[in-house]
C-alpha cells in the first residue's frame, strides 16, 4: 500500500467510525495538554489554564476534521 492509499484509508475510518476518530482526538488533544503543562510550574500558567482541556480537544477535532476533509 502506497503511502498516499494508505492516508486515504486513515481519513475514510476517521470519517466512518466515530469512535476511531474519537480516540485519535483525545491522543492529539492530550499530546496538547502535556506540552501546554510542561511549564506547570509557572504561576501565569496556571491562572491560564481552566478552559486547556476543552481548548486542547477543540485544536484536535480541528486538525483531524481539516486532514479528513482534505483526502
Amino acid at each position: 500500500m502506497s503511502t498516499q492509499e494508505s492516508v486515504e484509508h486513515l481519513a475514510k475510518q476517521l470519517r466512518e467510525d466515530k469512535d476511531f476518530y474519537f480516540t485519535y482526538q483525545s491522543s492529539i488533544a492530550m499530546s496538547f495538554y502535556d506540552e501546554y503543562f510542561k511549564g506547570w510550574e509557572r504561576e501565569d500558567v496556571l491562572k491560564e489554564s481552566k478552559n486547556i482541556h476543552g481548548i486542547a480537544n477543540q485544536a484536535a477535532k480541528n486538525f483531524l476534521d481539516i486532514f479528513i476533509l482534505n483526502q
